[in-house]
């Protein structure tokens, strides 16, 4: 619950840097360029705000179907859970910055910018669809829950960490609507992010479940179907 709080956080800081800037555009000449406006991608806010918009979706519905998780059992450490929270809300900040910053890799485009925010949207979609089947047994911190049960249905039939996967799309996404290289970097820290808290969670839910864990691991893949 609270690392949803702080994404949520997290957006409305990005957009508050965004305004900022706007509002110093002006005045560049005072500004270090690192942080001036982009301009060419402020005249499209309404598509920015769209994409922020899409991870205040997203905190809504976690902060509201989180109060039905069970009661952990056992959890990681805070210090873990801190570490994975800075990451992924610095990365999205970098993300949804409408400053210079280094640069550009896309350029900008209402068409690219579109299909960023279709691309975000599929990933909503999805850690919301595996979200539901999870049920009680989600938790925003790597834990075993009571009564914790080996989820196979739904994205789960296939992906083992499908909420991973939605939640990876909706940053691809984004990084495709502002088109900056400091997405790109937001990219690879939350790319990081997960591919460290699944190597934790994996090693919990083995501990828990034993040669069932190992069996499901066979028939499944962990992000991307024949891929990863």
């Amino acid at each position: 619950m609270q690392n949803k709080k702080m994404i949520l956080l997290g957006a409305a800081c990005g957009a508050v840097i965004g305004a900022l800037a706007t509002l110093v555009r002006g005045q560049v000449h005072s500004v270090p360029a690192f942080f001036t406006v982009d301009k060419a991608l402020v005249a499209h806010r309404p598509l920015l705000w769209a994409a922020v918009a899409g991870w205040v979706l997203f905190s809504i519905y976690w902060e509201v179907a989180a109060k039905g998780a069970a009661k952990a059992q056992s959890s990681e450490s805070s210090a873990s859970r801190a570490f994975h929270v800075f990451l992924t809300n610095a990365a999205l900040l970098l993300e949804i910055a409408w400053i210079r910053g280094v640069g550009r890799f896309l350029p900008v485009s209402v068409l690219i910018m579109s299909a960023g925010l279709a691309v975000e949207a599929i990933g909503l979609f999805m850690a919301i669809w595996a979200r539901r089947h999870l049920g009680r047994n989600w938790s925003g911190e790597i834990s075993i829950k009571e009564d914790h049960q080996l989820i196979r249905s739904g994205p789960y039939k296939w992906l083992r960490h499908p909420i991973y996967t939605g939640i990876l799309v909706m940053y691809v996404g984004t990084a495709l609507v502002t088109g900056e290289w400091l997405a790109i970097l937001g990219l690879a820290m939350v790319t990081f992010a997960y591919w460290r808290k699944i190597r934790l969670e994996e090693a919990n839910l083995n501990t828990a479940f034993g040669a069932d864990y190992d069996a499901y691991r066979r028939e499944t893949w962990a992000l991307v179907p024949g891929l990863f």
